[in-house]
């Protein structure tokens, strides 16, 4: 018997006018909370705008999920739609309201952390499948999990650095373990992988092919002892059936050598610098994007990649909030989101303009120093 739990919009005190009239517009429930069983199964149910996250659904999936630790055996999440699994945060009103009294990213970015923690330390299997888009805050809400299964339509990227913020929901954790300096490399340029290669970088633990991922559902849905050798079994049948890009090599692996040489300088500019000697055109077209990124988001996206290597999943999140407690109100996010989303002319005017701008002293003393004692996010 399958329940379906119709979550009604549960609103924050001292939400803007701005996002009450924002939220007045949904009526259908945002995130589908199943219970089949023993089993829970989250549906992102924002198709028309790609399953972004958005304060509602964070506050509708957290309360859920920590009941079901207790309750289920295994928890899986997807998204509706056939295009996204989920593209990011729903970014457009956290830009909107950041200057308010009330700014929706003071709340909406703690809670979003604290969720990833949560996913991040489940101890019931969570099974995210990934079919589609899957970015920024998507990648939250299924890399920290212990099952990723892609398929053929998953584009995965962290491009925060184009928009003037910078890879978070634990980005700085989970990038840095990628291997080498291929994290870095990703969160600098924000570089699109496809398909199989988002298993090959080691972001997703499983693919399978799209047109059977609700039968790879189905069977996990209908497995008797769920214990983690059961759905890894279950898993790698699929993967082993997968048809698609079988054979092919990871489409990074002949600039993995030059990756490493070149984003291992120590600083945005070194980096810059290994890609001008090494003169190539895949390395002119390496700095063509980095050109085009916010230099704050450059520089405070390296140094929180250099940190998060030495730090657990929640001093990564810890981190990430002082970042974007104060990154979120600054010019270059309502630049980039005007930019990219509104008036979408990818001409965003960056301040400051250029690297040379933007001091290390300047990134440490202003985004990585404690917040007040009270706004600080502790685990």
């Amino acid at each position: 018997m399958v329940l379906i739990r119709a979550v009604t919009s549960r609103l924050r005190i001292g939400f803007s006018s701005h996002l009450l009239k924002y939220r007045k517009m949904s009526t259908a429930p945002e995130a589908l909370l199943e219970e089949i069983g023993d089993k829970g199964v989250i549906t992102l149910n924002r198709p028309k705008a790609l399953n972004a996250l958005n304060y509602n659904m964070i506050k509708m999936i957290y309360p859920t999920l920590k009941e079901w630790e207790s309750t289920k055996s295994l928890v899986i999440i997807k998204g509706a739609g056939d295009k996204a699994f989920c593209a990011g945060g729903d970014v457009r009103v956290i830009a909107d309201t950041a200057q308010d009294e009330d700014a929706v990213g003071d709340y909406f970015f703690r809670e979003e952390y604290i969720l990833n923690c949560l996913i991040g330390t489940y101890h019931v299997p969570y099974i995210a499948l990934i079919d589609g888009i899957t970015m920024g805050g998507g990648v939250g809400l299924s890399v920290h999990g212990q099952f990723r299964v892609a398929t053929e339509k998953t584009l995965f990227a962290m491009p925060e650095t184009g928009i003037g913020l910078f890879p978070d929901v634990g980005g700085s954790h989970f990038l840095p373990r990628l291997g080498g300096r291929l994290g870095m490399y990703l969160a600098l340029t924000g570089h699109r992988l496809k398909g199989r290669d988002v298993l090959k970088a080691g972001v997703a633990t499983h693919v399978c092919d799209s047109a059977r991922i609700g039968e790879l559902e189905e069977h996990l849905l209908k497995l008797d002892s769920p214990y983690p050798e059961d759905i890894q079994s279950t898993l790698d049948k699929f993967q082993e059936e997968s048809t698609f890009s079988k054979n092919e090599p990871f489409s990074l692996q002949p600039f993995l050598p030059q990756i490493q040489k070149c984003f291992s300088g120590g600083s945005v500019e070194e980096i810059i610098s290994n890609l001008e000697k090494d003169g190539s055109e895949w390395a002119e077209k390496q700095i063509k994007t980095l050109s085009r990124m916010s230099p704050t988001s450059l520089k405070v996206t390296f140094e929180q990649i250099e940190r998060g290597a030495h730090l657990t999943l929640q001093e990564c999140l810890s981190m990430e909030h002082r970042i974007v407690s104060r990154i979120f109100k600054g010019h270059d996010f309502r630049e980039g989101i005007r930019a990219v989303l509104i008036d979408k002319d990818n001409k965003p005017a960056w301040k400051p303009a250029t690297l040379a701008e933007v001091t290390s002293d300047d990134v440490i003393n202003t985004y990585f120093t404690p917040l007040p004692a009270e706004k600080e996010l502790i685990f």
